[in-house]
């Protein structure tokens, strides 16, 4: 990990991982216990794609999730008490509970949906960057999605688009080696994602994803070229997701559907981007009252908006129909 963003830079990075990963772990027991209803997908261990990529971002630029969003809504600005009430299909949630897991938003702090379909924001992102460029307001649209998705033809046409047109629109792959169950070996020639943006005229960067510096580093980079006029950036992130495809642990009535090796998963455990990132603050000699107090602060933080969902109501059965349009 790198040393050129300075320490008050660092721990916010390690705030936002924090915040991301409490929050994530924090709906394991729901989940279990079904008093969470919706599929979720939980972000853990991928915590400095997000925090990286939305500390280089300004408040009103554009972000676009995938159905493994969460982290991208916390990092991007978005209250956890509404996420979590979203999660908990309350009315108090961020969608008013339509939404659940995979379908968050706020747009107050640019985060413009994140819906399950794969690649399914990308083109929305593109949408988005060509507003920004009509209005001359200076915004970069980001779209989050995973190595799943350099499989759909939406991606090379959107890159492509995006590049002959110069659009500030910045691709961020999360490349945590695994379409749902299927290794990114059995489904690709090459493993190397990054490759295929410079046939298309994108200037592309592949980094650690579970280093949050080198996260950071890059998209300030693509993103400042995106806002110079330079045209659009794509960075593949290479990470690791700790918990199941869906759910903690792929464990679907009885039945384990994670194909993965248990030395695998704690290899890359042992790559977690939080103690990393503590390890770097240590580094600078940042105490450890001052990393504990923000862990302490997260856990207060999670504890209230589990309660807060917890009190909402759910939507009245005669509000199906209310923001639906035709």
């Amino acid at each position: 990990m790198r040393r050129t963003a300075d320490e008050r830079m660092l721990l916010e990075l390690f705030r936002t991982m924090v915040r991301i990963r409490l929050a994530e772990e924090s709906l394991v027991d729901p989940i279990l216990s079904g008093e969470v209803k919706c599929p979720v997908h939980l972000y853990s261990g991928e915590e400095a794609i997000a925090a990286g990529v939305c500390a280089a971002l300004r408040t009103d630029d554009y972000v676009f999730g995938t159905h493994r969003s969460h982290g991208h809504y916390l990092a991007k600005g978005g209250s956890m008490r509404r996420m979590i009430a979203e999660i908990f299909c309350r009315k108090t949630g961020c969608a008013r509970g339509r939404g659940g897991s995979m379908h968050l938003v706020a747009p107050e702090v640019g985060m413009f949906g994140a819906a399950p379909i794969v690649g399914g924001t990308i083109s929305l992102a593109v949408g988005a960057a060509m507003a920004s460029v009509a209005r001359e307001d200076g915004r970069v649209s980001v779209a989050f999605f995973g190595d799943g998705a350099v499989g759909e033809g939406v991606l090379p046409e959107a890159m492509n688009f995006a590049a002959v047109r110069r659009l500030p629109v910045l691709f961020v792959c999360e490349n945590n080696l695994y379409s749902t169950h299927l290794p990114i070996r059995e489904c690709r020639v090459s493993e190397s994602i990054v490759d295929i943006a410079a046939p298309l005229g994108v200037e592309g960067v592949c980094v650690d994803g579970n280093d949050v510096l080198d996260v950071f580093e890059a998209a300030s980079r693509l993103t400042g070229r995106c806002r110079r006029g330079d045209g659009p950036g794509f960075l593949e992130c290479k990470t690791y997701r700790l918990r199941g495809h869906v759910g903690p642990d792929d464990n679907i009535q009885g039945s384990h559907t994670d194909i993965r090796s248990s030395e695998e998963v704690e290899a890359w455990r042992a790559r977690d981007p939080i103690p990393r990132c503590r390890k770097a603050l240590d580094a600078l000699g940042v105490g450890s009252d001052v990393l504990d107090g923000i862990v302490r602060a997260a856990e207060d933080e999670v504890a209230d908006s589990l309660a807060f969902a917890r009190a909402s109501e759910f939507p009245a059965a005669e509000e199906l129909e209310r923001y639906v349009y035709a």
